[in-house]
C-alpha cells in the first residue's frame, strides 16, 4: 500500500507555476513524469475557462516562458537526442496562437528566465566573462570547450548556490524585438511540433543585444511593464558583509550606463520586486540580517525611481509579504498566516491592508499573485490539497477555482489542529494528519525547514499522506521562528535555535500524544535542512523518547557549517551560538537509531555535515558498533542530488527508505533494503 501510495504519489500531474498576461491570458506550467516513467517534464497548457489546452508537447521539457497578448506564447527548452538526453542547452521558441512553434534562437550557455513587455522579449543569458555581445560570447565559449578546460576563477563569495556551480561566465540581460508575425515563421521540430530532430537549422530569426549590467552576481531582475528598463538585484562583498546586495535600475534599450538605486549595506539585504504599472515605482524587499544582537526581518517597500526614496509599505501589518500591484496606487500581497496563507490588498498609503481571501477561517494558503486583466490570479493548496489555480475578484474577495490540468491524489484519514501553550505563555498550534480507524495510532512528529517557514501548504517532499497511509499520525508543528505569527514569534528563538524553538516542539508533542488515538510509546521524529538541525538536537536531548529519528540535509556542527555553506550569514549570525546550541557537542547523549539523509550536490548544508554526523553517530554516540561491528545507523546518501531529494526514482527511494525505518523501529517490522538500493 505505501509504495503504491509513493508511486501516486509521484506521478501526479503538478502544478508548477502560473503565467499571465496584462490583458488576461492565463497559461499553467505542469510537471508529470516523462513516458519511462523515470524523470520529469514539464509543459504549458493555456486555461482559457474551459477545458485546459495543451500549447506544448513532446519529450522536451519547457524552462522558462512568457507570454503575449496576441495569443503568442514563448518559451525554453531543450532538445531531447535519439538517446533519449536532453542537450546542455536551452533553445528559444516561438508558438503563435495558431500554428506550430518556431526555433527563434539557440545559443552556447542557452536561455535562463524570460519575459515579454509588449513587442520586446527580454531575456537572462549567461554570458562568457569577457564577451562583449553575441558573437564574441559565442566565439570565446566555443574556445573554451576546444580547449576542454573546466576550471574557474573567482573572485567573489559564493563559489556555489543551493545546488549549482557558479560560473565561469557571469549574467547579462538582453533585448530583441519580436517577430511582426510569428505565425508565418516555418515550424522546425521541436517541443511544440513533436519532433526532436537534432539536424534541424539553428535558426537565428531574433537578435539580442546586451544592456550594460554593473558588476557582481545578479541575484534577481524585474522589468518595466514597456521592457525599458529593469529593477536588478546584484550580489557584491564589502568590508564586514560577504554578499551584500545593491539594487540597480538597468536601461535595456538605450545602451545607457546603470544607475544605482540602493548601495549595499553591512546591516540589509535588498530584493528586486515589481514596477509599478506606470513605471514609476518599484516595490522591492528589505532584508534585516540576522546577527548575534538583531534578528533576520523582512519587509516591502516602495521604491521611487526617480528619486530613489523608499517608504515602508503597510506600517502596521505585521507579516511577510509577497506583493504585485493590482494597479499605480494599490498593492495585493500574499503571506503566511497562522498556518494558513493569507491574500492581502491595499492602497500603498495605508497604514495596513484588508485580507481580500483566506485567514484563520480557512486552511488555504497562496503562491505568488499576479494580475491578469481585472482579476488576481494565484495558486491555493493546503497540507491536504495540491496547488490549485484560483481567481480572486480583488473587489469582493470571492475566490474562483481556475480549470486545471493537476491532479488531485486521494487524502485517506482525517486533518486536525493541535494546540499547546509555550513556557512563555504564547500559544502554540500545529496540523495533525490522522489515519482512518480508532487508534491508537503511532506518531511521527515533522520539524520544517527554513528556519522561517510554515507548516501551511501542500508538499511533494515531505507529503505526509504515504506515512498516514503506511499507519502513523504527523504532527506538522509551527514552532518559534515559524512565519505567519508575527516578528514576534520569530524573535522568541532565532537567538537560541535550540532553545524555545525546541521546548515548543515539545509542548505540542506533549498535547498530541496525550489524545486517545495517539500512542505515546511508539514515536518518532525526523526533520531536513534546519528541521534537521532540530532532529539532531532532538536526538541529543530526549533520550530514549522516540524510538527512532530521520534527519535529512541536516546541520551538526554548526562552526564548520558556517565556513562551507553558501549563506555568507550564517558563520557571524550563530557565532555567539556555537557553543551552546551546535547540535555536534551532545553526540554522546544519542541514544536512538538515527537515518542520516544527505545529497553530494548540497551546497547550502554541504555534505560534510552529513559525513561529519556520521563519524561522530559510529564513534561517539550512545550507540555506535555492537561487538559485531554493526551499527543501527543508516546513511542514505544521493550523488547526484542537491538540499532536495528531486529525481523521480531518487523520490520514492527516499519515501520507501524512510518508512522503512520507522516501521522497523516504531512498530516492530524486519527491515527490507529496496532492492533498488542494490
Amino acid at each position: 500500500m505505501t509504495r503504491t501510495t509513493v508511486t501516486e504519489l509521484l506521478n501526479a500531474t503538478r502544478l508548477d507555476a502560473l503565467l499571465t498576461s496584462p490583458g488576461g491570458r492565463i497559461v499553467a506550467k505542469a510537471t508529470s513524469p516523462d513516458a519511462k516513467g523515470t524523470s520529469y517534464r514539464s509543459r504549458l497548457v493555456e486555461l482559457d475557462g474551459g477545458a485546459p489546452l495543451g500549447l506544448t508537447r513532446g519529450n522536451a521539457s519547457v524552462g522558462s516562458a512568457a507570454l503575449s497578448d496576441d495569443g503568442s506564447t514563448y518559451f525554453t527548452a531543450k532538445r531531447v537526442g535519439e538517446d533519449g538526453n536532453e542537450a546542455d542547452d536551452a533553445t528559444l521558441w516561438g508558438l503563435p496562437a495558431r500554428g506550430e512553434a518556431a526555433q527563434l534562437a539557440s545559443r552556447p550557455g542557452g536561455f535562463g528566465r524570460i519575459e515579454v513587455r509588449g513587442g520586446l522579449l527580454l531575456a537572462e543569458l549567461d554570458a562568457h566573462s569577457q564577451a562583449t555581445d553575441e558573437k564574441s560570447h559565442a566565439e570565446l565559449s566555443k574556445a573554451r570547450q576546444d580547449a576542454k578546460t573546466s576550471a574557474v576563477l573567482h573572485e567573489g563569495f559564493p563559489l556555489r548556490y543551493w545546488n549549482a556551480d557558479l560560473g565561469p561566465g557571469r549574467t547579462v540581460l538582453a533585448v530583441a524585438e519580436l517577430p511582426e508575425d510569428l505565425g508565418s515563421l516555418a515550424p522546425l521540430a521541436g517541443p511544440a511540433a513533436g519532433g526532436e530532430d537534432d539536424d534541424a537549422p539553428e535558426a537565428q530569426v531574433l537578435s539580442f543585444r546586451w544592456a550594460r549590467m554593473p558588476e557582481g552576481r545578479v541575484e534577481g531582475w524585474e522589468p518595466s511593464p514597456d521592457g525599458t528598463r529593469a529593477v536588478v538585484g546584484v550580489s557584491v562583498s564589502i568590508p564586514g558583509q560577504l554578499g551584500a546586495t545593491q539594487l540597480w535600475l538597468v536601461d535595456l534599450v538605450g545602451g545607457g550606463e546603470p544607475r544605482l538605486l540602493l548601495d549595499a549595506e553591512v546591516s540589509y539585504s535588498h530584493w528586486s520586486g515589481p514596477i509599478s504599472p506606470d513605471g514609476t515605482r518599484a516595490l522591492i524587499g528589505r532584508e534585516a540580517h540576522w546577527t548575534p544582537s538583531s534578528d533576520l526581518d523582512s519587509e516591502t517597500l516602495v521604491l521611487d525611481l526617480k528619486s530613489g526614496a523608499t517608504t515602508r509599505l503597510w506600517p502596521e501589518h505585521d507579516f511577510w509579504l509577497d506583493p504585485a500591484w493590482l494597479d499605480d496606487a494599490t498593492v495585493v500581497a500574499a503571506s503566511d498566516d497562522h498556518g494558513r496563507g493569507s491574500l492581502w490588498i491595499g492602497g500603498i498609503a495605508e497604514p495596513a491592508p484588508r485580507r481580500l481571501a483566506g485567514g484563520p477561517e480557512d486552511k488555504l494558503a497562496f503562491g505568488s499573485p499576479q494580475v491578469a486583466g481585472s482579476r488576481v490570479v494565484t495558486t491555493a493548496s493546503a497540507i491536504d490539497v495540491a496547488p490549485f489555480p484560483v481567481a480572486v475578484d480583488p473587489a469582493s474577495g470571492h475566490l474562483t477555482e481556475l480549470p486545471t490540468p493537476a491532479q488531485q491524489t486521494a487524502q485517506t484519514g482525517s486533518l486536525t489542529e493541535v494546540f499547546a501553550t509555550a513556557e512563555d505563555g504564547t500559544e502554540l498550534r500545529a496540523w495533525l494528519r490522522l489515519p482512518a480507524g480508532e487508534g491508537p495510532h503511532p506518531l511521527v512528529v515533522f520539524a520544517h525547514g527554513g528556519p522561517w517557514g510554515s507548516w501551511n501548504a501542500w508538499t511533494y517532499r515531505w507529503n505526509p499522506n504515504p506515512f498516514v497511509d503506511a499507519g502513523f499520525a504527523v504532527l506538522l508543528p509551527d514552532p518559534a521562528i515559524s512565519t505567519g505569527y508575527g516578528t514576534a514569534m520569530i524573535a522568541r528563538g532565532q537567538q537560541q535555535l535550540g532553545g524555545v524553538p525546541f521546548t515548543d516542539i515539545m509542548a505540542l508533542t506533549d498535547a498530541t500524544i496525550a489524545r486517545a488515538d495517539v500512542d505515546e510509546t511508539r514515536t518518532a521524529f525526523a526533520g531536513g535542512s534546519y528541521g534537521g538541525y532540530m532532529a539532531n538536537w532532538v536526538a541529543g536531548h530526549t533520550g530514549d523518547r522516540f524510538r527512532c529519528i530521520v534527519t535529512h540535509a541536516s546541520l551538526w556542527d554548526t562552526e564548520s557549517m558556517g565556513r562551507t555553506t553558501d549563506n555568507a550569514e550564517w558563520a557571524p549570525a550563530m557565532a555567539q551560538q556555537y557553543a551552546t546550541y551546535s547540535p555536534h557537542h551532545y553526540a554522546e547523549a544519542i541514544e536512538v537509531p538515527l537515518l542520516v539523509i544527505h545529497g553530494d550536490k548540497d551546497y547550502r548544508v554541504p555534505i560534510g555535515q552529513g559525513q561529519t554526523l556520521w563519524y561522530d553517530l559510529l564513534t561517539r554516540s550512545a550507540t555506535p558498533l555492537d561487538a559485531e561491528g554493526k551499527t543501527r545507523h543508516r546513511f542514505l546518501y544521493f550523488p547526484d542530488e542537491g538540499h532536495w531529494i528531486a529525481r523521480r526514482g531518487n523520490a520514492e527511494l527516499w519515501y520507501e527508505t524512510f518508512i522503512a525505518f520507522l516501521a522497523e523501529h516504531t512498530l516492530g517490522e524486519d527491515w527490507e533494503r529496496p532492492t533498488t538500493l542494490g
